[in-house]
């Protein structure tokens, strides 16, 4: 097998790699941090759909149907439907970031379709060392004192974050990511609308947390809009 090209495949990584590695957990932590309630965030996460789409159209030049273009506006009519529940007056900040981290992550996803070629332990490794670097140095200027936070973590907290590092980034991200060796983002991306299903009832069992209708009725539109992206042509 020939040697692969870095440099053809260098500013793709560090697009992927600032992306994934460091924007999408920026903002999925402020989208916690200003949120009281959890569904909504995990709802609004499923822009990256429909941004997804977009991205590789612009990106890539992957065609998008008039069809398409129909779903993608219902996918956002649903989010700001989720955006006048009552319930949500002190979450709007959280469905913010929350969308930012959908952009963030559809961005992610267009520049590993470019780094279909490379090995996916390769990318993986380079996006954790980028990331940490990263937000190691801004935790430094922005936090203070980031050695001694980090030493202040509890037991809990590491296994907390080992599950992520392990069965996130290593094992779902992963395969995620070695489907694009064979399928286009459009392909793969609406199989993400799986996400709030889990994700709506594990909050409900975890946290109590009981959708209002107006989130309800949001919720169907946008994952149903998703799941018809997918199987539209």
């Amino acid at each position: 097998m020939d040697k692969i090209p870095v440099k053809k495949y260098f500013p793709a990584l560090i697009g992927f790699s600032i992306s994934m590695g460091v924007m999408v957990y920026v903002f999925m932590t402020l989208a916690l941090y200003h949120s009281t309630i959890i569904s909504p965030v995990i709802v609004g996460s499923q822009l990256a759909i429909p941004f997804g789409i977009l991205a590789s159209a612009v990106l890539l030049g992957e065609n998008i149907t008039s069809k398409k273009w129909i779903f993608i506006f219902t996918a956002f009519i649903g989010i700001i439907i989720i955006f006048f529940d009552p319930k949500l007056v002190d979450n709007f900040l959280g469905l913010f970031f929350a969308s930012l981290m959908a952009l963030s992550f559809a961005l992610a996803q267009v520049y590993s379709r470019q780094l279909r070629n490379l090995d996916i332990s390769l990318t993986n490794a380079f996006t954790g060392l980028f990331g940490f670097t990263i937000l190691l140095i801004v935790s430094h200027f922005i936090e203070g004192e980031t050695v001694s936070n980090i030493a202040s973590i509890s037991l809990n907290s590491w296994a907390l974050i080992s599950y992520q590092a392990i069965v996130v980034s290593l094992g779902a991200h992963l395969s995620m990511f070695y489907l694009y060796k064979f399928y286009t983002v459009g392909q793969i991306f609406p199989s993400y609308a799986l996400f709030p299903i889990f994700g709506i009832g594990l909050t409900f069992m975890i946290f109590g947390e009981v959708p209002t209708f107006l989130f309800i009725i949001g919720s169907i539109i946008v994952i149903s809009s998703v799941f018809l992206l997918h199987k539209i042509k």
